[in-house]
């Protein structure tokens, strides 16, 4: 696994929202968990980060209106995990 395949689920996850209605609260944590995620992959140290709990936060949001972008949000907790974050 590799920061890539984390950008390209990001991307995936994004076209999948990208027309569905979402509240501004959820918009702003999904755009704050984009922010967030990049920061983590570019940084050297993974510390401080809680970005694998604030996609599990959002994964419960969309567990029962938007199951594809649950899974993708899934796959990316996953891909984290696997990268040591």
């Amino acid at each position: 696994m590799s920061n890539d395949e984390v950008r390209r689920l990001l991307g995936r996850l994004r076209s999948e929202l990208e027309h569905t209605e979402l509240d501004a609260e959820t918009r702003a944590a999904l755009a704050q968990l984009d922010t967030d995620i990049h920061g983590v992959l570019g940084a050297d140290e993974h510390e401080g980060y809680d970005v694998v709990e604030q996609a599990r936060r959002l994964e419960s949001t969309f567990a029962a209106e938007h199951p594809t972008a649950n899974r993708v949000l899934r796959e990316i907790i996953d891909t984290l995990g696997k990268l040591g974050i």
